[in-house]
């Protein structure tokens, strides 16, 4: 009885030991290693993709804050170019010209 019982115990684990390795042998092959990493590419770019969407949005928001700060969306006063100088001088002034 003792026998019967170490043999069956062997080979349940000859078995076991066959199917770990025959799993392990498949997971090692050129296709499945050429899937897994193809997989792991893809999931790669979309982290990447979904990053760029995040850092985008929050560009958009914090361009919307600081417009709203300096006012730069702000309306225009109705007279428009009547209270622009006609032509603003150039820095240097004369002498810009002169070389």
């Amino acid at each position: 009885m003792r026998r019967l019982f170490w043999l069956a115990m062997g080979i349940t684990i000859g078995a076991l030991v066959v199917r770990k390795l025959s799993q392990t042998a498949e997971k090692l092959t050129p296709q499945s290693l050429a899937a897994n990493l193809a997989d792991g590419l893809r999931d790669l770019a979309e982290a990447i993709g979904d990053f760029g969407a995040d850092v985008r949005a929050a560009a958009a928001v914090r361009e919307d804050e600081l417009r709203a700060g300096t006012g730069l969306d702000a309306p225009l006063p109705e007279s428009g170019a009547a209270d622009l100088p006609a032509a603003l001088p150039r820095r240097g002034g004369a002498h810009a010209a002169d070389s």
